[in-house]
Protein backbone atom coordinates (compact mmCIF):
# COMPACT_ATOMS: atom_id res chain seq x y z
CA UNK A 1 0.00 0.00 0.00
CA UNK A 2 0.99 3.52 -0.90
CA UNK A 3 -0.27 6.49 0.65
CA UNK A 4 -0.99 8.52 -2.86
CA UNK A 5 -1.57 7.62 -6.28
CA UNK A 6 1.93 8.58 -8.19
CA UNK A 7 4.14 8.70 -11.22
CA UNK A 8 7.31 6.88 -12.32
CA UNK A 9 9.89 6.99 -14.89
CA UNK A 10 12.21 5.21 -15.73
CA UNK A 11 14.65 7.50 -18.35
CA UNK A 12 17.33 5.35 -20.26
CA UNK A 13 19.66 6.09 -23.27
CA UNK A 14 17.09 4.82 -25.48
CA UNK A 15 13.62 4.60 -24.06
CA UNK A 16 11.86 6.22 -21.32
CA UNK A 17 9.34 3.94 -19.52
CA UNK A 18 6.55 5.47 -17.41
CA UNK A 19 3.76 3.62 -14.81
CA UNK A 20 1.19 4.93 -12.72
CA UNK A 21 0.49 3.47 -9.48
CA UNK A 22 -2.69 3.40 -7.12
CA UNK A 23 -3.11 3.39 -3.56
CA UNK A 24 -2.55 -0.17 -3.36
CA UNK A 25 0.93 -0.16 -5.51
CA UNK A 26 -1.03 -1.43 -8.98
CA UNK A 27 -0.22 0.07 -12.07
CA UNK A 28 -3.01 1.58 -13.46
CA UNK A 29 -1.19 2.81 -16.55
CA UNK A 30 1.97 1.96 -18.52
CA UNK A 31 4.11 3.36 -21.75
CA UNK A 32 7.24 3.45 -23.00
CA UNK A 33 8.21 6.04 -25.14
CA UNK A 34 11.95 6.54 -27.10
CA UNK A 35 14.22 9.01 -25.21
CA UNK A 36 15.13 12.43 -27.54
CA UNK A 37 18.48 13.16 -25.71
CA UNK A 38 19.90 16.54 -24.52
CA UNK A 39 17.75 18.78 -21.96
CA UNK A 40 14.71 19.79 -23.69
CA UNK A 41 14.26 16.34 -25.22
CA UNK A 42 14.41 14.27 -21.94
CA UNK A 43 12.06 17.24 -20.18
CA UNK A 44 9.57 17.27 -23.26
CA UNK A 45 9.46 13.04 -23.91
CA UNK A 46 8.94 13.21 -20.35
CA UNK A 47 6.06 15.83 -19.62
CA UNK A 48 4.31 14.30 -22.47
CA UNK A 49 4.41 10.61 -21.24
CA UNK A 50 3.15 12.00 -17.32
CA UNK A 51 0.14 13.67 -19.07
CA UNK A 52 -0.13 10.29 -21.46
CA UNK A 53 -0.11 7.94 -18.55
CA UNK A 54 -2.64 10.20 -16.14
CA UNK A 55 -4.86 10.50 -18.97
CA UNK A 56 -4.99 5.99 -19.30
CA UNK A 57 -5.10 5.75 -16.07
CA UNK A 58 -8.70 8.37 -16.43
CA UNK A 59 -7.37 11.02 -13.98
CA UNK A 60 -5.96 14.48 -13.99
CA UNK A 61 -1.63 15.10 -13.51
CA UNK A 62 -3.21 17.06 -10.56
CA UNK A 63 -4.52 13.92 -8.77
CA UNK A 64 -1.15 12.59 -8.52
CA UNK A 65 1.44 13.29 -5.86
CA UNK A 66 4.21 13.33 -7.50
CA UNK A 67 6.23 11.85 -9.88
CA UNK A 68 9.17 9.29 -8.77
CA UNK A 69 12.21 9.11 -11.67
CA UNK A 70 14.95 6.81 -12.04
CA UNK A 71 18.16 7.83 -14.17
CA UNK A 72 21.36 6.70 -14.86
CA UNK A 73 24.27 9.45 -13.44
CA UNK A 74 25.13 11.22 -10.54
CA UNK A 75 22.32 12.45 -8.74
CA UNK A 76 21.72 14.88 -6.10
CA UNK A 77 18.58 13.83 -4.96
CA UNK A 78 18.11 17.39 -2.61
CA UNK A 79 18.26 19.75 -5.78
CA UNK A 80 16.74 17.59 -8.24
CA UNK A 81 19.81 17.89 -10.10
CA UNK A 82 21.20 14.96 -12.38
CA UNK A 83 25.37 15.27 -13.63
CA UNK A 84 26.92 13.14 -16.40
CA UNK A 85 24.19 11.12 -17.47
CA UNK A 86 25.84 11.26 -21.05
CA UNK A 87 24.13 8.77 -22.50
CA UNK A 88 20.80 10.90 -23.22
CA UNK A 89 23.04 14.29 -23.76
CA UNK A 90 22.97 15.88 -20.42
CA UNK A 91 26.17 17.19 -18.93
CA UNK A 92 23.79 19.16 -16.24
CA UNK A 93 20.08 19.33 -15.60
CA UNK A 94 17.90 20.44 -13.21
CA UNK A 95 15.61 17.54 -13.85
CA UNK A 96 13.27 17.92 -10.27
CA UNK A 97 12.90 21.69 -10.34
CA UNK A 98 12.00 22.04 -14.63
CA UNK A 99 10.11 19.02 -14.96
CA UNK A 100 7.68 20.04 -11.88
CA UNK A 101 7.83 23.39 -13.51
CA UNK A 102 6.03 21.46 -16.77
CA UNK A 103 3.48 19.25 -15.30
CA UNK A 104 2.65 21.31 -11.92
CA UNK A 105 2.96 18.93 -9.44
CA UNK A 106 6.37 17.63 -7.25
CA UNK A 107 8.82 15.49 -8.95
CA UNK A 108 11.76 13.40 -7.00
CA UNK A 109 14.61 11.80 -8.73
CA UNK A 110 16.69 8.70 -8.04
CA UNK A 111 19.83 7.03 -8.93
CA UNK A 112 18.24 4.33 -11.71
CA UNK A 113 19.88 1.10 -10.06
CA UNK A 114 18.73 2.49 -6.41
CA UNK A 115 14.72 3.03 -7.42
CA UNK A 116 15.37 -0.36 -8.90
CA UNK A 117 16.28 -1.97 -5.98
CA UNK A 118 13.34 -0.53 -4.13
CA UNK A 119 11.04 -1.74 -6.81
CA UNK A 120 12.32 -4.64 -7.00
CA UNK A 121 11.05 -5.29 -3.28
CA UNK A 122 7.95 -4.11 -3.73
CA UNK A 123 7.50 -6.79 -7.12
CA UNK A 124 9.27 -9.59 -5.67
CA UNK A 125 7.91 -9.29 -2.11
CA UNK A 126 11.20 -9.59 -0.61
CA UNK A 127 12.14 -8.20 2.81
CA UNK A 128 15.05 -7.91 5.50
CA UNK A 129 18.15 -6.64 4.05
CA UNK A 130 18.50 -6.83 -0.33
CA UNK A 131 20.84 -6.53 -2.36
CA UNK A 132 20.08 -5.70 -6.25
CA UNK A 133 22.63 -6.44 -8.90
CA UNK A 134 22.33 -4.55 -12.09
CA UNK A 135 24.26 -5.63 -15.20
CA UNK A 136 23.19 -3.85 -17.67
CA UNK A 137 25.72 -1.63 -20.02
CA UNK A 138 27.74 -0.57 -16.16
CA UNK A 139 27.59 -2.60 -13.25
CA UNK A 140 25.88 -1.34 -10.05
CA UNK A 141 23.85 -2.45 -7.02
CA UNK A 142 21.33 -1.03 -5.09
CA UNK A 143 20.62 -1.89 -1.09
CA UNK A 144 17.52 -1.97 0.46
CA UNK A 145 17.05 -2.60 4.32
CA UNK A 146 12.71 -3.51 4.90
CA UNK A 147 12.27 -1.48 1.87
CA UNK A 148 14.30 1.60 2.41
CA UNK A 149 17.50 2.21 0.02
CA UNK A 150 20.78 2.67 1.46
CA UNK A 151 22.20 5.53 -1.13
CA UNK A 152 25.37 6.67 1.25
CA UNK A 153 26.61 10.32 2.12
CA UNK A 154 26.36 11.51 -1.38
CA UNK A 155 24.09 8.79 -3.07
CA UNK A 156 26.81 7.26 -4.61
CA UNK A 157 26.23 4.04 -2.20
CA UNK A 158 26.61 0.79 -4.63
CA UNK A 159 29.03 1.85 -7.26
CA UNK A 160 30.53 -1.40 -6.65
CA UNK A 161 31.11 -1.94 -11.15
CA UNK A 162 34.95 0.22 -9.64
CA UNK A 163 36.65 -1.90 -7.55
CA UNK A 164 39.46 -2.44 -8.89
CA UNK A 165 39.69 -6.21 -8.11
CA UNK A 166 40.12 -7.89 -11.59
CA UNK A 167 43.55 -9.51 -11.89
CA UNK A 168 43.60 -9.23 -15.96
CA UNK A 169 43.99 -5.14 -15.08
CA UNK A 170 41.59 -3.95 -17.72
CA UNK A 171 41.75 0.11 -18.34
CA UNK A 172 37.90 1.59 -16.85
CA UNK A 173 37.05 4.23 -18.16
CA UNK A 174 36.92 5.19 -14.66
CA UNK A 175 40.88 6.18 -14.67
CA UNK A 176 41.36 2.72 -12.61
CA UNK A 177 42.44 -0.62 -13.82
CA UNK A 178 40.75 -3.80 -13.18
CA UNK A 179 37.44 -2.87 -12.24
CA UNK A 180 34.79 -5.11 -11.95
CA UNK A 181 32.78 -3.18 -14.92
CA UNK A 182 35.60 -4.10 -17.71
CA UNK A 183 34.33 -7.92 -16.90
CA UNK A 184 31.09 -7.85 -16.35
CA UNK A 185 28.57 -5.56 -17.89
CA UNK A 186 27.00 -4.99 -21.84
CA UNK A 187 30.10 -2.60 -22.31
CA UNK A 188 32.52 -5.46 -21.10
CA UNK A 189 30.80 -7.96 -23.27
CA UNK A 190 31.33 -5.23 -26.41
CA UNK A 191 35.10 -5.20 -25.17
CA UNK A 192 36.03 -9.06 -25.07
CA UNK A 193 33.73 -10.15 -28.16
CA UNK A 194 33.73 -7.13 -30.70
CA UNK A 195 31.83 -9.53 -33.10
CA UNK A 196 28.33 -9.46 -31.10
CA UNK A 197 28.26 -6.01 -32.47
CA UNK A 198 26.23 -2.60 -30.38
CA UNK A 199 24.43 -5.25 -28.06
CA UNK A 200 26.33 -8.48 -27.75
CA UNK A 201 23.34 -9.79 -25.12
CA UNK A 202 21.04 -10.50 -27.37
CA UNK A 203 22.88 -13.06 -29.48
CA UNK A 204 25.52 -14.37 -26.72
CA UNK A 205 24.44 -17.92 -25.65
CA UNK A 206 23.68 -18.55 -29.44
CA UNK A 207 27.41 -17.67 -30.39
CA UNK A 208 28.28 -19.85 -27.67
CA UNK A 209 26.60 -22.84 -28.44
CA UNK A 210 27.91 -22.29 -31.97
CA UNK A 211 31.51 -22.57 -30.97
CA UNK A 212 32.59 -19.38 -30.58
CA UNK A 213 35.61 -19.06 -28.28
CA UNK A 214 35.48 -15.33 -28.20
CA UNK A 215 31.73 -15.27 -27.02
CA UNK A 216 32.24 -18.21 -24.37
CA UNK A 217 35.44 -16.05 -23.19
CA UNK A 218 33.12 -13.24 -22.43
CA UNK A 219 30.27 -15.15 -21.25
CA UNK A 220 32.68 -16.82 -18.38
CA UNK A 221 34.56 -13.11 -17.77
CA UNK A 222 30.83 -11.88 -16.96
CA UNK A 223 29.55 -15.09 -14.90
CA UNK A 224 32.74 -14.57 -12.69
CA UNK A 225 32.67 -10.71 -12.73
CA UNK A 226 28.55 -11.13 -11.67
CA UNK A 227 29.60 -13.91 -8.72
CA UNK A 228 32.22 -11.78 -7.55
CA UNK A 229 29.98 -8.80 -7.64
CA UNK A 230 26.95 -11.00 -5.53
CA UNK A 231 30.27 -12.45 -3.01
CA UNK A 232 31.22 -8.54 -2.65
CA UNK A 233 27.65 -7.60 -1.43
CA UNK A 234 27.19 -10.64 0.48
CA UNK A 235 30.41 -10.31 2.95
CA UNK A 236 29.18 -6.26 2.97
CA UNK A 237 25.78 -5.55 3.91
CA UNK A 238 25.01 -9.84 4.37
CA UNK A 239 21.55 -9.89 2.60
CA UNK A 240 19.20 -12.05 2.93
CA UNK A 241 18.63 -12.27 -1.22
CA UNK A 242 20.31 -11.05 -3.96
CA UNK A 243 18.44 -9.68 -6.90
CA UNK A 244 20.29 -9.96 -10.46
CA UNK A 245 18.50 -7.47 -12.39
CA UNK A 246 19.41 -5.06 -15.93
CA UNK A 247 19.26 -6.24 -19.30
CA UNK A 248 21.83 -8.97 -19.09
CA UNK A 249 19.68 -11.33 -17.15
CA UNK A 250 17.63 -11.94 -20.43
CA UNK A 251 21.02 -14.30 -20.58
CA UNK A 252 18.45 -16.48 -18.72
CA UNK A 253 19.66 -19.89 -17.09
CA UNK A 254 23.24 -20.21 -18.45
CA UNK A 255 24.54 -16.72 -16.70
CA UNK A 256 22.07 -17.63 -13.37
CA UNK A 257 23.15 -20.90 -13.18
CA UNK A 258 26.83 -20.01 -14.24
CA UNK A 259 26.83 -17.53 -11.55
CA UNK A 260 25.24 -20.23 -8.93
CA UNK A 261 28.04 -23.04 -9.79
CA UNK A 262 31.23 -20.13 -9.24
CA UNK A 263 29.56 -19.58 -6.06
CA UNK A 264 29.40 -23.06 -5.13
CA UNK A 265 32.63 -23.62 -6.08
CA UNK A 266 34.20 -21.03 -3.57
CA UNK A 267 31.54 -21.71 -0.64
CA UNK A 268 33.02 -25.84 -1.47
CA UNK A 269 36.97 -24.23 -0.91
CA UNK A 270 36.11 -22.03 2.17
CA UNK A 271 33.95 -22.61 4.92
CA UNK A 272 33.54 -19.17 5.59
CA UNK A 273 31.89 -18.35 2.38
CA UNK A 274 29.96 -21.49 2.40
CA UNK A 275 28.51 -19.51 5.23
CA UNK A 276 26.56 -17.06 3.45
CA UNK A 277 24.83 -19.62 1.29
CA UNK A 278 25.02 -17.26 -1.45
CA UNK A 279 23.87 -19.60 -4.28
CA UNK A 280 20.95 -20.23 -2.73
CA UNK A 281 20.16 -16.59 -2.15
CA UNK A 282 20.19 -15.17 -5.31
CA UNK A 283 17.19 -14.33 -7.07
CA UNK A 284 16.40 -13.06 -10.52
CA UNK A 285 13.99 -9.69 -11.39
CA UNK A 286 10.92 -10.87 -13.45
CA UNK A 287 11.56 -10.44 -17.35
CA UNK A 288 9.18 -7.62 -17.94
CA UNK A 289 9.55 -5.86 -14.64
CA UNK A 290 9.09 -2.19 -14.81
CA UNK A 291 11.42 -2.61 -11.38
CA UNK A 292 13.21 1.12 -11.69
CA UNK A 293 9.77 3.16 -12.65
CA UNK A 294 7.65 0.95 -9.64
CA UNK A 295 10.59 2.17 -6.86
CA UNK A 296 11.14 5.77 -8.13
CA UNK A 297 7.32 6.34 -8.00
CA UNK A 298 7.38 4.79 -4.66
CA UNK A 299 10.31 6.66 -3.26
CA UNK A 300 8.76 9.98 -3.88
CA UNK A 301 7.97 10.78 -0.25
CA UNK A 302 11.17 9.59 0.93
Amino acid sequence: MISSPRIGLDIGGTKIEGIALDTAGEITARRVVATVPGPAGVLGASAELVRALAAESGAQVADYAGVGIGIPGQVDRDSGTVRNAYNMGLSSLALGPELSARVGIPVRVDNDVTAASIGAVHVMGLDGTVAYLNLGTGLAAGMTVDGLPIRGTDGFAGEIGHLPIDPRGRACPCGQFGCLETVASGSALKAHWPAGGEHPGRTLNEAVAAGDADAKLARDYLIEGAANATRVLGLTVNPGAVVIGGGLRLLGDPLVSGIRAQLREWAAASEFIAALGLADRLRVLPADSPAAAIGAAIAINE
